[in-house]
Order: structure tokens, then C-alpha cells, then sequence
């Protein structure tokens, strides 16, 4: 298995040149964007929603394998912009369709690198869900797509659009806690049992080989379909890399960090549910560097959390940075930072948006008109790495022990089991390239 281009290499190109201007058209700085939207469930809803408030941007198509996804969404374009879009069951017909110039794709997880591949190499800028890839190897092969293609990805993960998270990144790179030494990650989101299900034949207007796409085929069930596939690993990577991936990325975002850690340890389980999830819904990681930790929490069970982040009641989803003078707390209402032995309220800031999604678009469609890489706030290869600190855990839990990290050789030390994981074996033709 090739892990080529190198993680420091694809790192490397994220501050690099403005690419070429070729794009399936020119764009001029007032011409409208026609964007199609890959896979409308809920996620998928909301980017339409977000798209059709946008005046020069132009939802010219839909895709998703499910029938009635596909109505809902013609009769939303339909009532809030006037036109009906063009509708697409199979995404390899619409990547034909030379009057997109962009894609903003929330399919499942195991086809977000598969589809942002093939995206780039049919001339469309992308933008991608988080998180951006379903394993290690698959990031590395977007990356290489990105480049190849001249294309420009965004990763869908709008914190680093989000003016208060950059406003307290900004405090934490300044020094107003002093070293940094350790950031957490909480993901206390409530999860209730998706119980069990039978399989069944599958249902009409569903097409259940193009949802399964790079995963194995099985028979269709419905807990693994909709939103509950995140809980099973053919298609989804858990609450880490679901919920959990955002607070990843800020806590990597926080701590300066673009390289993999020294070692990775995960522990957890299901706990208290007997159902069909596979995935664990109380899990515990921690990533060493030596000279600080990252450790990250999932837990979707009760969590009668207190502190920085839990005065509100109800989900607990954030960070907490820790360093020699204080401490800084973040979410998505706002920050709130801590100094001296005391633990005063020293700063705060306050989200002006409840959602930093918009901008996020917002910010991408920029970038597809300039051209510039750099202009993207969340350029792929920025979150391949959060993607990959959420498989890193899962890699450990699944095996269950401790990793070592080769930065050399791109591998776990000595360990041929939690290598394989770094990848999958896919269901032809749905096959994530060596070659991009």
C-alpha cells in the first residue's frame, strides 16, 4: 500500500503558490457558480439551504441514490430560488455534466475520498464533509488529486471559519496562556440505542450498491442506512470522526500541531446498549509528542459534565487548552480564558453566528472564483490530518494496545495488524486509486 505524497510534503503545500486559473470556465469575479450538491440527507439539506441564500451561486443539479432524497430536494431549490435542478442518481454521470463548475458533496463517509477524486479529475472544485476521508491512505490519494488536478477542496469543518474560534486561536498562538502543554477534546453528545433490525429486501427507489459504493456488499438494513451507517465500520468512523473530528481539528488548530504523534493509545467500548452499533460509544484517546498531549473524549451515553464547558446543561462538544499560565475553554456559543492560580476570567468572546457554515461556503466559493489555494480556510490537506488523528484512535481501539508512531516510514512500529487498518480492501470499480 502506497501512502505517497509523503505527509510532509502534502503539508508543505498548503501555504504554496496561487494555482493556474483553468477551471472547467473561467469565472470572472461576478459570474454565478454552478454548484451541484452530492448527497441530500440531513447534512446534504443544510448545504442546500446554506447554497440557495447565496445570490451568485446557482444550484444547477442534486444527486443521491435515494428517490425521495432527490424530490425533497428539487421541491426545497424549486420553492426558495424558482428553478428545478437537474437530477442525478449515479454522481459519475454528474461529474460529466460540463455546466457544473463545483460539487458540495455530504455523502457517507466511505465515499468522501472516492468522490473528491473523481470530482478533481473531472475539472470540479469540491467541497467535502469531514471528515474528508474514511482512512489514513484515502487522504493522502485526495491530496494528490487536489494538486494534479489544480483544484480547489474545501473541508467541511467550519470552525476555521467561525470568527470567535479564530479570534481565541489567535489568543492561544500568542501566548496568553503561556506553553501550551495538553489540549482536549470533549465530544459528550447524547446518542440514544439504534436497537436491531433485520435485514430486508431493499427499498423502492433506493439504489443500495451505489450507497454501499467502496464498502462490501450486504443486504440492506435500515440501521445502516440514513444516519445511523456512522456507527458501523463499512461506512462511518464513530462519534470520533463524526461529531468528534471537529473538536480534532481545533485541538490540533489550538496546539500548532501537523504531524502525527509520537504514540496514540484508545480505549472504550459500547457500553449499556445491546444493538446493532459496532462502533464504541464511550472511547478515550491519547496522543504523546513529548513535549505535550492531545487527549480526546467521546462519550454518548448521560454525561452530567461541570466546567468551562458544561454551565449550560445539556451536550458538552468543545476544547480546553491547558498551559503554564491558565487555561482556554471554546465551543461554539464562544471562549472563555483563565489565568493564574486564581482561574480568573481574564477574556471572553462570544459566537456572532450560531453556525459558522455559511461563511465556510462562503469562503470556498471565493476560492473557486481567485484561484488561490491559500484563499481556503480549510484546504484538504489541513484536514487530512484531524481525519487521520480520528482513525489513529480508532486504529488503536480496534486492536487494542498502545501504537508506536514511524514518522520515517509512514507506519506503526512493528505492527502489521493496525497498518492494515491504515487503509481498506474496496468493492470494485468503487476503488480509491494509487494513481490519481
Amino acid at each position: 500500500m502506497s501512502l505517497e505524497p509523503s505527509r510532509r510534503a502534502a503539508l508543505q503545500t498548503i501555504s504554496a503558490a496561487a494555482l493556474s486559473t483553468q477551471t472547467s470556465r473561467i469565472l470572472g469575479a461576478n459570474d454565478r457558480i454552478n454548484i451541484a450538491v452530492i448527497g441530500i440527507g440531513g447534512r446534504g439539506t443544510s448545504h442546500l439551504n446554506q447554497y440557495t441564500k447565496i445570490e451568485d451561486c446557482h444550484v444547477a443539479a442534486v444527486c443521491d441514490v435515494n428517490q425521495a432524497a432527490q424530490e425533497r430536494a428539487v421541491a426545497l431549490v424549486e420553492r426558495v430560488r424558482g428553478h428545478k435542478p437537474k437530477v442525478y442518481t449515479d454522481m459519475r454521470q454528474l461529474f460529466e455534466d460540463k455546466d457544473v463548475n463545483a460539487v458540495s458533496i455530504a455523502t457517507p463517509n466511505h465515499w468522501h475520498a472516492l468522490s473528491t477524486i473523481w470530482a478533481c479529475k473531472a475539472g470540479k472544485d469540491v467541497y467535502i464533509e469531514k471528515p474528508v476521508c474514511h482512512n489514513v491512505y484515502e487522504g493522502r490519494q485526495m491530496i494528490a488529486a487536489a494538486r494534479k488536478y489544480n483544484r480547489m477542496v474545501q473541508a467541511g469543518t467550519q470552525s476555521r471559519s467561525t470568527a470567535h474560534k479564530i479570534e481565541a486561536m489567535k489568543l492561544l498562538e500568542d501566548g496568553a496562556i503561556g506553553k501550551i502543554y495538553m489540549a482536549k477534546g470533549l465530544c459528550y453528545k447524547r446518542r440514544p440505542s439504534i436497537g436491531r433490525k433485520p435485514d430486508q429486501p431493499t427499498p423502492a427507489g433506493i439504489d443500495w450498491s451505489l450507497f454501499l459504493g467502496p464498502a462490501p456488499m450486504r443486504p440492506f438494513n435500515e440501521n445502516r442506512f440514513k444516519y445511523n451507517w456512522h456507527w458501523f465500520w463499512d461506512t462511518g468512523n464513530g462519534d470520533i470522526g463524526n461529531q468528534g473530528v471537529h473538536e480534532m481539528d481545533v485541538a490540533l488548530w489550538g496546539l500548532g500541531k501537523t504531524v502525527f504523534p509520537k504514540s496514540v493509545v484508545a480505549t472504550g467500548g459500547k457500553f449499556v446498549y445491546d444493538d446493532d452499533q459496532e462502533t464504541p460509544n464511550t472511547q478515550l484517546a491519547s496522543f504523546s509528542y513529548g513535549d505535550a498531549e492531545l487527549v480526546f473524549e467521546v462519550r454518548g451515553l448521560v454525561s452530567p459534565e461541570e466546567g468551562p464547558l458544561g454551565h449550560r446543561g445539556g451536550n458538552v462538544v468543545g476544547n480546553i487548552f491547558y498551559g503554564s499560565d491558565g487555561y482556554l475553554a471554546v465551543d461554539g456559543s464562544g471562549y472563555w480564558l483563565y489565568k493564574g492560580e486564581k482561574r480568573e476570567l481574564a477574556r471572553e468572546g462570544k459566537s456572532e453566528r450560531s453556525d459558522g457554515t455559511m461563511a465556510h461556503m462562503e469562503n470556498f466559493l471565493k476560492a473557486v472564483k481567485s484561484r488561490r489555494r491559500e484563499d481556503l480556510h480549510a484546504e484538504v490537506a489541513l484536514n487530512v490530518i484531524a481525519s487521520d488523528y480520528c482513525h489513529l484512535a480508532n486504529i488503536s481501539y480496534r486492536v487494542g494496545r498502545r501504537l508506536q508512531w514511524d514518522a520515517a516510514r509512514e507506519r506503526f512500529r512493528n505492527d502489521a495488524e493496525a497498518d492494515a487498518l491504515l487503509t481498506r480492501n474496496y468493492r470494485a470499480p468503487y476503488v480509491v486509486p494509487e494513481k490519481v
